[in-house]
């Protein structure tokens, strides 16, 4: 077996690879060295049938003693295998913990999806999938995975306690779903790139303004201009502020539909019912606000009830904790009015954070207004399938959503409240174009209550699998679209 060992400038010390694997032949590659052409060739220049590829620039790797007989052995009874990855144990100051890793599947394409610190490259196959491309800077393990997965299996040995084949020497950081914002400008565009250039080799690759067409009903009269609904459970402290936000719209001829999943208890009605007729809140000259009481915690079915019960052209998202910016509406509206190929609209938000003492929410300049840039006209809906978000509010003709079926319901692998958006804006995008709002309509809240900001990892997890899933089905859908239109 050979070795490669990727090491950086705040690596510690070199681990004694030798002692695991005393019959290989062991490189070492410094990080400020590497390029694309640079480890392409370096992989390319091995003989033999398969490659250790070790990534040692952060943090120390310490293989058991028994690593390269597992790699072996699994190499030798794979069939087709490009890429062998492996659970990780983590050493955070002597206190270990065990890293478990999702299998992988055509639909894992995110950029932050974790295949470990440690590769087994089947060097036949590496010949059919590189060399990399040229304009790769800096994501080069992202796209020698993409590669990979195209021309063989990619291999998971799985961990149930002491089954690790190798520790990593760092701390285990937060999962945080915001991190993606802050990353360069430059490094988003290399990320989708490589996306972009993976779906077009596996005919996933949607083109430019490609299956798009006419809104049916653009030019339709409907009662109200749009509906704001809200699904919401046990949050009573935050629906006031969350209706009032629709109340003081600019645009007047909408409505909010409030669906409470809690059942009759739920402790959010009371604080409902103060905007209904009889309501010290209540204003007839204000838009009407609809109460919808059921008692299952089941978000795809409570934005499908408030469209089956909504009047409006349009539907436009609120979370409960969120508040709409006074001008959304107007913006949104405006858009569709711009082009009758666009079925759904997409804005831009501002993080503020809830002081869990006095109330109050502020802005969170740390955090820049969420755009999400990579939403562009020519490659937003390939780009989607790198990333977990689209942005927010959005809003989409209401009986669009009758069309293409609905939102997914827990229906849908690992959903379980996650993730229906994602599904709904994935199939959306492939028959109509999506507008955007650049300017900031929307106010996510953090608070401690929150479900979607400071998570652990196998919560992550948990919806990193029901999106993956959503991905796969998409990548499914798009490579027959291209198919038929391709004759």
């Amino acid at each position: 077996m050979n070795l490669l060992v990727i090491s950086g400038e705040s690596s510690h010390e070199l681990a004694d690879y030798g002692k695991a694997f005393p019959e290989s032949k062991i490189d070492t590659l410094e990080s400020n060295n590497l390029t694309a052409k640079v480890l392409s060739d370096k992989i390319l220049s091995y003989e033999g049938d398969m490659l250790l590829l070790v990534d040692a620039r952060s943090e120390k790797i310490e293989f058991k003693q028994s690593a390269a007989t597992l790699y072996d052995l699994v190499a030798e009874t794979s069939d087709d295998w490009s890429l062998i990855y492996a659970d990780y144990e983590v050493d955070d100051n002597g206190e270990l913990d065990e890293i478990h890793l999702l299998d992988h599947h055509i639909g894992r394409v995110r950029d932050n999806m974790d295949y470990g610190k440690v590769w087994a490259i089947n060097l036949e196959k590496a010949k059919e999938a590189l060399p990399l491309s040229d304009t790769t800077t800096q994501h080069f393990f992202y796209e020698l995975r993409l590669r990979l997965s195209e021309v063989g299996e990619l291999v998971h040995i799985a961990n149930r306690y002491s089954g690790c084949p190798y520790r990593v020497n760092k701390a285990v950081g937060e999962q945080n779903v915001f991190d993606y914002l802050l990353a360069s400008k430059e490094s988003q565009l290399e990320l989708e790139q490589i996306v972009t250039d993976h779906l077009k080799r596996i005919d996933a690759y949607l083109a430019p303004g490609a299956h798009y067409s006419t809104v049916p009903y653009a030019s339709k009269d409907y009662e109200l201009t749009a509906s704001v609904i809200i699904p919401v459970n046990n949050r009573p402290e935050f629906i006031g502020p969350a209706i009032e936000s629709i109340l003081d719209q600019t645009v007047q001829d909408i409505e909010v539909i409030v669906v409470v999943n809690g059942g009759e208890s739920d402790p959010t009605i009371p604080a409902v019912k103060r905007y209904l007729p009889g309501g010290d809140k209540y204003s007839e000259d204000k838009p009407a606000v609809q109460l919808i009481v059921l008692d299952i915690n089941n978000i795809g079915l409570c934005l499908n009830a408030g469209l089956k019960q909504a009047k409006g052209k349009f539907y436009v998202q609120l979370d409960s904790d969120d508040q709409l910016i006074n001008d959304a509406v107007e913006k949104v509206t405006r858009v569709y009015e711009s082009d009758n190929t666009i079925a759904m609209v997409i804005g831009s938000y501002e993080v503020w954070e809830k002081d869990s003492d006095s109330g109050e929410i502020t802005r969170m300049d740390s955090i820049p207004v969420v755009t999400h840039d990579e939403w562009t006209e020519e490659n937003g809906r390939n780009n989607l399938l790198r990333i977990n978000g689209a942005g927010a509010p959005r809003s989409f003709y209401i009986e669009a959503a009758r069309d293409i079926g609905y939102l997914d319901m827990n229906t849908s692998p690992y959903a379980r409240n996650y993730g229906e958006d994602y599904d709904f804006v994935s199939r959306m995008c492939e028959h109509h174009r999506i507008g955007r709002v650049w300017d900031p309509i929307y106010k996510v809240i953090r608070h401690g209550g929150g479900t979607d900001h400071n998570i652990d990892r196998a919560t992550v997890d948990r919806n990193d699998n029901a999106k993956d899933e959503m991905r796969r089905e998409a990548i499914y859908r798009r490579q027959i679209l291209n198919e038929v239109s391709n004759g």
